[in-house]
């Protein structure tokens, strides 16, 4: 454990260093998820910061821990590979193109509830902190999913993370992988491939719960589009 951490890469390292002070924060100060994580772009409660902050704030120590642990296991052999500005771009862009597959999908289920994208006049602060509706000519559900989308933030880095995965089984796709709880050894473009399908299936379902696993697949394909764009060879 000691030569994995010693052996982290400059971007990394801040970046392990900057998500677990935030979580720390966040610990603390009760409105930081507030005031950091992202919200819909319409909603009284969207800062434009948000956009990079929301990335370093998590739900909870299981969320900030599994992906601080892909950042540890994927992030350093990446940044080697791509240098480390070019590495922190990559990191942020599939963070922000995460976010924007997410905002698309909301924007969708605005608009099938109130006909329009922009919905707030339909809402007020009241009903985003207490969720108790008032005369809305919406149903029960509808107006649920209207303060979810326009109260509730999106946190984490896992859209980066998936970004980061994604690379790790373009670049290398010969890997093998080796995972706890599987017995034996599974190559990185078997794995990883699995893992953004399970991501997509969950988006389009209920089974997926709150957990937005299409900014997570958006994190992968913007992934995919720079190292496209940027013409990176594959690894072994």
């Amino acid at each position: 454990m000691n030569n994995l951490f010693s052996n982290l890469t400059p971007v990394v390292k801040n970046l392990l260093i900057i998500n677990v002070i935030c979580f720390i924060g966040s610990a603390i100060f009760d409105q930081s998820t507030r005031f950091f994580g992202v919200y819909y772009p319409d909603s009284p409660f969207f800062k434009v910061w948000q956009i990079i902050t929301y990335m370093f704030m998590h739900g909870g120590f299981s969320h900030i821990f599994f992906n601080m642990f892909s950042l540890v296991m994927f992030g350093p052999i990446i940044e080697h590979m791509l240098g480390s500005k070019r590495f922190l771009n990559f990191y942020l862009i599939c963070g922000i193109g995460a976010l924007i597959l997410q905002y698309g999908v909301q924007a969708i289920e605005v608009y099938q509830i109130a006909g329009t994208v922009r919905a707030s006049s339909l809402l007020n602060f009241d009903m985003l902190n207490n969720r108790v509706s008032s005369d809305l000519q919406v149903t029960q559900e509808q107006f649920s999913t209207l303060v979810s989308i326009y109260g509730t933030p999106l946190v984490g880095a896992s859209g980066a993370i998936y970004g980061l995965l994604l690379a790790f089984a373009y670049l290398f796709p010969n890997m093998p992988l080796y995972l706890f709880f599987i017995p034996v050894p599974i190559k990185a473009k078997v794995f990883i491939p699995i893992l953004i399908l399970i991501e997509i299936y969950l988006g389009f379902s209920s089974a997926g719960g709150s957990i937005a696993h299409l900014a997570h697949v958006g994190g992968a394909l913007f992934g995919y589009v720079l190292i496209k764009i940027w013409g990176i060879r594959k690894g072994i």
